[in-house]
Formats: C-alpha cells, structure tokens, sequence
C-alpha cells in the first residue's frame, strides 16, 4: 500500500470500453481476488465469451449496484508503484456529475475513454466539458479499441486530433494532457507495452498514473469544519461534531462559527473517544470551545479561524448545471441548496449567462430561462444566512446541488461570493 491517494475519475461516452478499462485496471493491479475472476472465468468460458473475465467482473458489479447490493469497496480500488487509487465510478452520465459537483467523489484527475472506432462522440465532449469546470487538472486519454481498428497509427493520430480540438475548445491546457493507445478487452499498453503499436513509444496506462501530479493536502488552506450536529456531554458542555475539510484544528485556537457569528478558543479535541491536540483534513472531531452554549450554534454552521473566518453570503455567483426539470427554470426559482452539512432554500435572483457545454462558451447572455441539459451561471440569493466559500479558493466548501420534488435538480460551483 502506497501513503498517497489518488481520487481517479474514469469518464467518457457510456459505450467506449469504461467498465472494460476498470475491470482491466482492477486485474491487472491484482485487486480482483483471483476466486472471482476464476468464477468469472468460468462462466465466461460456458457462455462462449473465454479471455473476458475481467470485464465480467465488472459487469457483474455493475449489476449488483443496480440491485442495490453493497459492492466491497476494494473492488473500487487498486494500487500501483505510487499510489492507492480510488476509482471514481461513473456509470451514468447524472451520477458523474453529480458525484462530481456535491464532492460526493472530489476527483483529482481523471481518464478520458474514447474509442478509435468512433472518436468524439457528444458525452465525450460533456464529459470532458464538465471535468474542466469542475476542477480536473491532468487528464490522460486513452484511446481504447484499438484492437478492433487494427491498431493503425493513422486511426489513432486523427482521434488524437479530434480529442485536442476538443480541450481547446473548452481551454483545457492540452499540455496537461497525454495520450495513449489502448485496448481494454486485449490489455494492450495497460500494465505492459503492447507489439500491436510498436510505432508507440510514449508511457502506458500504469505509468501514466504514476505519474500523475500528487493532489496537495488541504492543510494550508485555512480552517474550515461544517458542523454536522451539536451535542451536549455531562462533564465537557456543548460539543459540536464535524469533518475538517480544510487546515488544521489546534487546541487553543481562537475559532468563529458562521453564519452563527459567535466564537471562542478551543478547548479540547476529541476523535475516536480520545482528546488529540491537532486534527486534519478528513478528520471527523468533536470539540469544545469556551463560552459556546448548545443554543449558540447548529448543523450547517462552519467554523474558521477567528482571524480568518468562513464568508457568509449576502448573494453569490456560480456555474451550475441542469441535470432534470420537469418543466423549465427562471429568475425567482427558490429550491433548496445543499452545500456542506447546510440545507437552505435560495432564490436563483438572475440567469446570467447559459453556457455551451460543448465548447464552454457563452451562448446567450442573460437567457430568459434554463432547462435540463443546459450549463449556466446564475446569481444567487440565500434566504437565509449561508456559509459558502468560492471553489477557486476553497472547493471543498465550493460546491453544492440542487434539489426540489424530492431529486436532485442541479449542482453548481461557486465563482463568487458577495458577503454580508
């Protein structure tokens, strides 16, 4: 096991080898346990379909989460020389963007799948639209199914073509792009380099992502910790209870609880039912903090430096997009927001601009309203008092969804916050 983790979305159109690639990936990184894939293989064999296990494999997961069948994480995991990874699924189109925007699943990088037999179809360019609003840095493109083009260079060369139009089009730094000639099925250039291309001479999957820049820990970011509920302990008095996010939690830390607006300094650390004298990002703490009674603050309150302390918006601007509506959205739309622990209704006060989400260009300004599928940045109104923070600056509290009727209507990233 490696110390350092990687979240690794693998996106692209729902038919150009993902689930192959996972399984393939998971396979060859010895993370399917070697009964599963002889059980798979079997079955493989029987149904006349021998050397597929391992997209088997994956099939069949596929199938028990439809059924809703817990599936052991492990099987979403696998580590290489230099890093654990854990693989973002993004089986639908609406659940990656979902994951991605409520930071369900913050990816740090990810692995475009596109098919030489097909090259850019429109989820690829969704797809790699979304990854670029939403914070993706380095992208590496595999272009799978090389198998079935014959493993032509000229085949590859104008899907390698295609994909770059593509990332300028939407401002994606193609430098932070590298390209690689795949097949899922046949395992070429994956965990070794493949005969089938030898006009190839660039690096394969595995070292790819060994190569990928390490995610830098939140730590000198400052503190940020969204309370998730508040407790009273006899002995000890009010404890709030949440996940760091961001920075580090000191005892005798002067802190400040927004949008509640009251502070004090830290007294005592708790995690796992010990006192500790610091906590990290994704440490789930309970404190207590001098002065603060049970009254003084609730769930959805973030807690900051008192020198630093987390804004509260009077109106902000993100860039959300529409992933269902039963009918269309316009300025005076008030669902409810749910960024970190907090729930609270807001009033979408103006559309100011829908965006083309295959290109990320402005394609109307001020529209008169939006509807599913659409991109757009909108100015928003609490109704009352919310703590959020802008995603360039801090995106673990950056982002948010959208829910009205029971679903999730649209998730957003904050570009600019207005503070009270």
């Amino acid at each position: 096991m490696s110390e350092r983790h990687q979240n690794l979305a693998i996106i692209g159109h729902v038919d150009h080898g993902k689930s192959t690639l996972v399984g393939r990936l998971l396979y060859e990184t010895g993370s399917v346990p070697e009964h599963v894939i002889e059980q798979h293989r079997e079955e493989a064999e029987e149904k006349g379909k021998g050397g597929f296990e391992f997209a088997y494999v994956m099939d069949n997961l596929a199938e028990e989460r439809e059924r809703g069948v817990t599936i052991d994480i492990a099987h979403q995991e696998f580590s290489t020389d230099e890093y654990d990874f854990t693989i973002v699924d993004c089986p639908g189109h609406r659940d990656f963007v979902k994951n991605m925007i409520t930071g369900a699943s913050q990816a740090d990088n990810a692995v475009l799948v596109v098919a030489a037999d097909d090259g850019v179809a429109p989820q690829t360019q969704e797809h790699v639209f979304l990854a670029r609003t939403l914070g993706i840095d380095e992208l590496i493109i595999g272009i799978n199914k090389m198998d079935i083009v014959d493993y032509e260079e000229s085949t590859y060369d104008e899907v390698v073509d295609e994909v770059t139009q593509l990332l300028k089009q939407v401002q994606f730094n193609t430098d932070d792009a590298s390209f690689i000639p795949i097949s899922a099925f046949e395992g070429d250039n994956i965990a070794e380099e493949s005969d089938n291309t030898p006009w190839y001479d660039g690096e394969i999957l595995l070292e790819a992502l060994n190569d990928l820049p390490e995610p830098e820990p939140p730590t000198d970011a400052p503190l940020r910790l969204p309370i998730q509920d508040v407790y009273t302990i006899s002995g000890i008095g009010t404890v709030p209870v949440g996940r760091i996010e961001t920075g580090v939690m000191n005892t005798g830390d002067n802190v400040s609880f927004q949008p509640s607006d009251v502070g004090g300094e830290v007294k005592t650390i708790e995690m796992h039912h010990e006192e500790v004298p610091k906590a990290e990002p994704g440490d789930n703490v309970g404190f207590n903090v001098r002065g603060i009674g049970k009254d003084d603050i609730r769930r959805g309150d973030v807690c900051g430096p008192a020198d630093d302390p987390p804004s509260v918006a009077e109106t902000f601007q993100a860039q959300i997009v529409v992933m269902q509506h039963p009918s269309v959205i316009t300025a005076g739309y008030t669902p409810v927001f749910h960024a970190h622990t907090a729930q609270v209704a807001c009033t979408i006060e103006s559309i100011d601009k829908k965006m083309d989400p295959s290109s990320g260009e402005v394609a109307e300004e001020n529209p008169d309203f939006i509807q599913s599928g659409d991109a757009a940045v909108v100015t928003i109104r609490p109704q009352k008092p919310l703590s959020i923070e802008p995603s360039s600056e801090i995106p673990e509290l950056g982002s948010f969804a959208i829910r009205d009727m029971g679903q999730t209507i649209a998730a957003g990233k904050v570009l600019d916050v207005n503070e009270k």
